[in-house]
């Protein structure tokens, strides 16, 4: 076993990094070891890791939920090839009641179907939900008590992202979406009706 140095730590923190599956928070990084390093001295080597990997195929990143490595996005193409599934595809429905949910939240099915001008299917919200990027996270002290939507730590995770203040301009957002072509679906064309349940 070798002696606990700054470079030993360094090799164990990528190692256990490049292993893990979800990303690690620098308080589970500390266990690792067993003299404590502290946190102070985890940040920098993770920092010294960051730059270690500079102009490399993967890099090293701090999301919501801690540190992970993650392949830079001009290879995904290359990635994708090696997957038999491919990549799920979300229609224009999805992608906006995610958005609204994401700038608004926490927000009511009534309150997206109010900004969308359409109704809100179920199946758009499970597909946020089974996805795990959505959750509802309380309720609005109305008639009804309609279910508050909110995104969720894996939104932030999916998206390499440690808080929200990190999310686009939603205009950058609205331009992307106008770009892409994006499947249609039949929520995408029913109205909302005044006085529909929400």
């Amino acid at each position: 076993m070798q002696p606990e140095t700054n470079e030993h730590y360094k090799r164990v923190l990528e190692a256990a990094l490049l292993a893990a599956q979800a990303p690690v928070p620098v308080h589970d990084l500390r266990r690792l070891f067993d003299a404590d390093p502290g946190p102070d001295l985890v940040r920098r080597l993770l920092q010294e890791l960051v730059a270690d990997w500079q102009g490399r195929g993967v890099e090293l990143v701090q999301v919501a939920g801690g540190w992970r490595f993650r392949t830079l996005p001009e290879y995904q193409v290359y990635l994708d090839r090696l997957k038999p599934e491919r990549t799920p595809r979300y229609s224009r429905a999805v992608l906006e009641t995610l958005a609204i949910i994401a700038y608004r939240q926490p927000v009511t099915r009534g309150d997206i179907e109010d900004i969308r001008g359409v109704v809100v299917s179920t199946g758009v919200l499970k597909t946020l939900e089974s996805r795990g990027w959505v959750d509802v996270v309380g309720y609005r002290e109305t008639p009804g008590r309609p279910g508050l939507y909110a995104t969720t730590r894996k939104f932030l995770e999916d998206l390499g992202l440690r808080s929200l203040t990190e999310l686009p301009p939603l205009t950058e957002i609205e331009r992307i979406m106008d770009l892409v072509d994006l499947p249609k679906t039949e929520e995408d064309a029913v109205p909302a009706q005044d006085g529909q349940a929400r």
